[in-house]
């Protein structure tokens, strides 16, 4: 796993990148991606011989890390015996991944229907709960990412939503918890539970209840901020669900597979869901898979009435192939146990020593391998350290801490004013110091921009 430099190779593979290859969310010019040579285990590195410990897993899917050699084994044997074939069939890799993603959700989750990826099944979990109650309207909370597909991006409650903003997607967004910067004016857990779901209730009355096809909620929001719901929230808002017959959608495409250190993230909060969204580290993204467990009574609506829906890679056998064998490395290897344990004893401490000694540490909250920390510019007055949504010159102090990051031998996570912790589920002990101890180095940059 020792990177050998090839700069030619990678100016080569940088060339066609910036001729050809239109980026995400960006402005074409004003990006520079790296040129990336290789992967390995938690690592990769660039054509310059440059290694990074990846705490960003990719976008959060990586979660057993690069290359797992069964992983690619199956995939590789999957491919020679079947490569792919359409989705009305019966296939082993798609009945077989059903079945074991339908084995670890909670309640009655116990039928799959299979997307490519996080942003559509978020699409069809929509469509689900609107055919299923006959109603338009959907919830979803402010500070939150659902995908990038119309509807999907219409949920979403960060800026990535206003260039595709409609005001006619019949979404409406209300306030969830999120005790350090409080729209409720509390000063416990208790009182911003309470209060957040009296917010939600009164939306609910003032939207009418007859109105509403479903909430949707990101378990623990993921590129929002890593809020952990205070206790009772989310069993408060099952309950606001069941009182006016509205769908409980819960998003886990960023919080499922391990990276809470549960299976799934609401096994942390004992609450079930009417339908559950999935992705990234079902397979840990080696190949593009995603979808929507569907309780008894929603899929019972489509028992004798056709699901409207579908696509043409819908359980493709590659990805349903790289899913069965993920989901038995996490089994055989413990790797959730691993998030969990290793998020307590080494992780948790680890950050909360940081934020004693950095001025530009708010907050650390998080769990299992999905940690965030939230810099600002005055501990006192919680002031961000960039403004919301910035760019340009007002996000330098961010771009200082990830450049440091970066030239410590990691790749940081970053979204505004926060820079999350997100390993690989299996990553080691040593490989969690190792990139504490450069978050360490990073975060004296982030410093020389506080009020001291």
């Amino acid at each position: 796993m020792t990177p050998q430099p090839h700069p030619q190779a990678g100016a080569a593979v940088k060339a066609a990148d910036r001729a050809h290859v239109f980026h995400s969310w960006s402005a074409q010019e004003l990006i520079d991606p790296l040129a990336v040579a290789g992967a390995q285990g938690s690592y990769f590195w660039d054509y310059d011989g440059n290694r990074y410990l990846d705490l960003s897993s990719g976008l959060v899917y990586t979660n057993i890390g690069y290359q797992h050699p069964k992983v690619v084994a199956a995939i590789q044997e999957q491919a020679a015996k079947l490569a792919t074939f359409a989705p009305a069939f019966a296939i082993e890799a798609r009945s077989e991944a059903a079945r074991l993603i339908a084995e670890r959700t909670p309640g009655d989750l116990d039928k799959i229907f299979f997307t490519n990826g996080g942003a559509d099944a978020v699409e069809h979990a929509v469509r689900m709960a609107r055919l299923h109650t006959g109603r338009a309207k959907v919830l979803s909370a402010y500070r939150s990412y659902h995908g990038g597909t119309q509807q999907a991006v219409n949920i979403t409650g960060d800026p990535r939503r206003w260039a595709s903003d409609s005001a006619s997607a019949g979404v409406v967004h209300f306030w969830a918890p999120y005790l350090y910067r409080s729209r409720f004016y509390a000063e416990t857990e208790e009182q911003e539970c309470a209060r957040a779901l009296e917010h939600l209730e009164t939306t609910i009355a003032f939207e009418g209840p007859g109105t509403i096809a479903a909430i949707v909620l990101e378990t623990v929001p993921g590129t929002a901020g890593i809020m952990i719901p205070p206790p009772g929230y989310l069993a408060g808002v099952r309950e606001l669900c069941d009182r006016h017959g509205i769908v409980f959608v819960l998003d886990e495409v960023m919080a499922g597979f391990g990276r809470t250190g549960e299976w799934f993230a609401a096994d942390l909060f004992d609450v079930t869901p009417d339908l559950m969204t999935f992705a990234k580290g079902v397979n840990s993204g080696y190949v593009p898979l995603g979808g929507v467990a569907i309780s008894g009574a929603i899929a019972q609506t489509f028992a004798k009435r056709p699901y409207p829906g579908g696509l043409t890679y819908s359980g493709h056998p590659l990805a349903c192939a790289a899913a069965v064998a993920t989901i038995g490395v996490m089994a055989e290897e413990g790797v959730v146990d691993n998030a969990k344990r290793l998020g307590a004893s080494v992780v948790e401490p680890g950050l909360r020593q940081l934020a004693e000694r950095h001025p530009s540490v708010g907050e650390v909250r998080g769990t299992g391998m999905f940690w965030a920390i939230e810099l600002v510019r005055d501990r006192e007055t919680r002031e961000p350290l960039v403004p919301y949504n910035a760019t340009g010159e007002a996000n330098a102090p961010m771009l200082a801490f990830a450049s440091t990051a970066k030239k410590a031998g990691v790749w940081p996570f970053v979204n505004m004013n926060r820079t999350h912790f997100v390993p690989p589920c299996n990553a080691s002990e040593a490989e969690l110091k190792e990139g504490l101890a450069a978050l360490d180095t990073a975060l004296s940059a982030a410093d020389e921009h506080t009020v001291r």
